[in-house]
């Protein structure tokens, strides 16, 4: 079947496409009768806008993308939640793609949003970028981008992030105010921003209070998973029994960690501790619940969808925009899995 156009809609009620347009837009010089005829008939037709030429009459889509490293995850779930509330409240349609931790997808991805004429970009970046071309080229065609969680420091964007290194030092002072001394540290991969500063907060907590780094306490995820959370509970043990507390770089390896030691007799807290990242739904459903950090996963869709808008509004106003860093506030969230009481 093929599509119904205004012109089609225009010759059955015997008026101007410009008539039919405008009805359709609730333009106030249409009579309510003509409105109601025009409107009554296009959905008894089916008729959809033509995304394409709006674009060209408009230089908008009214369609943003969004590419995350994975859906499944709560902290991205509730990051695309608070994106689609704030597009959806803005007229505006997103489009989400997943890198699945590959460098080579996001790039593909990035172009395939650029083709598609999206008005801007939200991202999140893969475990693997190291290269930010891509990045560069989104820029270099002025459309409108944020980067959020996993960002590149080198590309000048609006920016949602958290303090990863104050976070961290947070989490590991905690462990140290409940009496830990041997502290093991399991982190992200070596490319993405975040992994990097959790890690640098985590040596900075051990140098404050006099702990000596041991670069042999530190166990590096590939793809950060439950089974490397449990690889490396075992692992530790093995390498250091005398270690009294881990920071795990997120909480679903963390919860890796605990299930491995729950199904080998670990008492946690009392023989160890552990403290994970990002509050995930799941750290209050182990057993013993997990402490972490508190990481404001919602909140941070919404403000990167509104940095983004106001971006959009600059551009289509032809008005100057300067990229802005939001920066929101975490806390730590004492659970069973460090308090001994």
């Amino acid at each position: 079947m093929k599509d119904i156009t205004l012109k089609e809609i225009a010759k059955k009620l015997g008026i101007s496409i410009t008539t039919v347009s405008k009805a359709l837009k609730n333009y106030t010089d249409v009579s309510p009768k003509t409105k109601k005829a025009v409107i009554e008939l296009a959905e008894k037709l089916n008729f959809t806008p033509n995304n394409y030429a709006i674009y060209l009459r408009t230089n908008e889509s009214k369609t943003i993308g969004l590419i995350i490293p994975e859906v499944v995850h709560h902290f991205f779930s509730n990051v695309i939640n608070g994106i689609i509330h704030r597009a959806e409240e803005n007229g505006y349609l997103v489009i989400i793609l997943q890198s699945n931790e590959s460098l080579e997808l996001e790039k593909k991805q990035v172009n395939l949003l650029i083709n598609k004429r999206v008005d801007g970009i939200i991202i999140s970046l893969s475990n693997e970028s190291n290269n930010d071309a891509h990045l560069k080229e989104i820029l270099r065609r002025e459309i409108p981008l944020v980067q959020f969680d996993k960002i590149s420091k080198l590309i000048k964007s609006s920016k949602v992030i958290i303090n990863d290194q104050k976070a961290a030092m947070e989490a590991v002072q905690h462990l140290i105010d409940k009496g830990c001394k041997k502290i093991a540290h399991i982190r992200g991969p070596l490319n993405p921003q975040n992994a990097i500063d959790r890690f640098l907060g985590y040596k900075k907590a051990l140098e404050i209070n006099n702990l000596k780094f041991d670069q042999k306490l530190v166990y590096t995820c590939k793809e950060v998973t439950f089974e490397e959370g449990k690889l490396f509970a075992e692992q530790i043990l093995k390498d250091h029994p005398d270690v009294d507390g881990i920071f795990v770089i997120t909480d679903l390896v963390a919860i890796g960690v605990l299930s491995y030691f729950n199904e080998n007799k670990i008492i946690v807290p009392n023989q160890i501790k552990v403290i994970g990242f990002s509050n995930w739904f799941m750290a209050q459903v182990i057993s013993p619940k997990l402490s972490t950090v508190d990481q404001p996963s919602y909140e941070m869709g919404s403000k990167s969808f509104d940095l983004l808008l106001e971006e959009m509004i600059c551009k289509k106003e032809s008005k100057p925009f300067l990229s802005k860093i939001v920066e929101l506030e975490t806390a730590v969230i004492e659970r069973e899995s460090t308090n001994n009481n």
